[in-house]
């Protein structure tokens, strides 16, 4: 029998709700077709989907990350600003389209704030210079009676929007970016554009560009940028090419050891600084992604295996959340996304589950688990556990949240669980996402294929036993007093 401790002492950090952020980007059906829709009645005043806003809102997204992606690297902010008649449309190289321009920055704005989330957003490193990112920031958060600051008020918006994340460029290793760049190019120019940010508004935060698959890359940034950034990004999409299913629920070591990669760069260049304030991790950008490529605008459809490995991420990012304080799940509508539309119609993925499972239940401090069960063997030989858990506690409402992934495809695993510090009283909300077959999907016509199940359980103490379904993820809500 499988046996999951658990101690309210043992606290790995503060979870930083910003860890269940998403992403729009100019590409496909995610902003024109998804976040803004056609005229009726499902969507408001300002064109955006009522429909798409409400399941966002579920969801419990916390922050967005936007104009991309690689979009940024040839986006000009002041393309969309103004009059949407009077703004330009121009060709957009990243994804070989046109871009209308009627989207842009008051636009996305107004959006965060209909749904209730914070901005996030990326400069142009690519085509941009470091004075445009200068105007940028004193467009959205300049208070005084400067040129951009004031061209902000004819458009419509006095008081500055505080926007308090910006990204220093995306993906600036890549060949397909437009821009690339090597660490030390990089990391001069990102200087740069910090130095005159900063200068404007010295309580923004900045993110510089990590790379999940290079240390030598991060290195050199964190080195050379230390003084200047709060946080440094990896971007990580994995899939099930091989259709092997045992491998593909392994995905979480690649995550681990990506973590644990970026960590250990961090703490070596800034051994010298308390932990506590040393620069954290942006992971910001995460997703499966394997099947739908630009030919089809990137529409993945995602079965009950995907979204076990969505999960895992999240566990990842609850398990660091010493380090992860942003995470962003890409994107949000249509494109590699939780939530798919089309005219007056929307269904949402089975991705879109644990996402919400987590993102719900889950605050307060990440929790050191103690998880023995049996395990399984990859080609590389690495063990890979059945189980996958993480653990938070909100002191302040005296709740437990225990996420687990049962990766067995066949068993369910009788479990049994220990609570070490205080009392756990009888009841037990549970949140169960699971499906008979792992090819399991949602589509407009059959919306509810894979869903959430809820119950409770009556009969917990600081030992009882559970039975986790295969192929399961399972979130059980306990009470604990101290």
């Amino acid at each position: 029998m499988a046996k999951i401790k658990l101690d309210i002492d043992r606290k790995l950090g503060k979870i930083d709700r910003r860890i269940f952020g998403s992403f729009v980007e100019h590409l496909g059906r995610c902003i024109y077709g998804g976040i803004c829709g056609e005229d009726g009645p499902k969507c408001d005043e300002s064109n955006f989907r009522k429909d798409v806003i409400e399941a966002i809102q579920d969801l419990n997204v916390t922050q967005l990350r936007w104009p991309g992606g690689n979009f940024a690297s040839g986006y000009h902010w002041i393309d969309g600003v103004g009059p949407v008649e009077d703004r330009p449309s121009k060709m957009e190289l990243a994804w070989d389209s046109v871009e209308t321009n009627r989207f842009g920055t008051d636009e996305f704005l107004d959006f965060c704030d209909k749904v209730g989330v914070e901005p996030h957003i990326c400069t142009n490193m690519g085509t941009g210079t470091a004075e445009e990112a200068q105007n940028w920031v004193e467009y959205c958060n300049g208070s005084e009676e400067t040129y951009y600051a004031d061209l902000r008020r004819e458009n419509g918006r006095d008081s500055p929007y505080k926007v308090k994340y910006w990204g220093l460029g995306n993906e600036m290793y890549g060949e397909w970016q437009i821009g690339q760049l090597d660490a030390e190019d990089y990391a001069k120019k990102a200087r740069k554009y910090a130095k005159l940010m900063k200068r404007i508004d010295p309580s923004i935060e900045l993110i510089a560009v990590g790379w999940d698959e290079d240390p030598e890359w991060n290195k050199k940034v964190l080195s050379e940028l230390e003084d200047y950034i709060d946080y440094i990004s990896i971007h990580m999409y994995v899939g099930n090419e091989e259709d092997d299913y045992y491998s593909y629920m392994g995905t979480s070591k690649k995550i681990e050891s990506r973590l644990d990669m970026l960590e250990g760069v961090i703490d070596s260049v800034m051994s010298e600084v308390p932990k506590d304030e040393r620069v954290k991790i942006a992971f910001d950008e995460w997703n499966v992604w394997y099947r739908a490529f630009k030919e089809d605008l990137l529409e993945e459809r995602y079965n009950l295996e995907d979204a076990l490995v969505v999960s895992m991420f999240l566990n990842s990012f609850l398990r660091h959340c010493d380090y992860v304080k942003i995470a962003n799940q890409a994107q949000l509508v249509n494109v590699i996304a939780p939530i798919m539309t089309k005219k007056g119609d929307l269904f949402l993925q089975t991705i879109y589950y644990p996402f919400s499972i987590l993102a719900n239940y889950n605050k307060g401090v990440g929790l050191d688990v103690h998880v023995d069960c049996d395990s399984y063997k990859l080609e590389d030989e690495k063990e890979v556990p059945y189980l996958d858990v993480s653990a938070s506690y909100d002191e302040e409402e005296g709740s437990l949240t225990l996420n687990v992934i049962n990766r067995h495809r066949e068993d369910s695993i009788s479990t049994v669980i220990e609570n070490q510090k205080g009392e756990v009283g009888n009841k037990v909300d549970i949140h169960e996402l699971s499906a008979k077959d792992i090819k399991s999907q949602n589509n407009f016509e059959e919306k509810d294929n894979v869903g959430v199940i809820e119950r409770t359980f009556d009969d917990a103490s600081n030992r009882f036993s559970y039975e986790f379904p295969p192929h399961s993820l399972t979130t059980l809500e306990l009470e604990v007093s101290e």
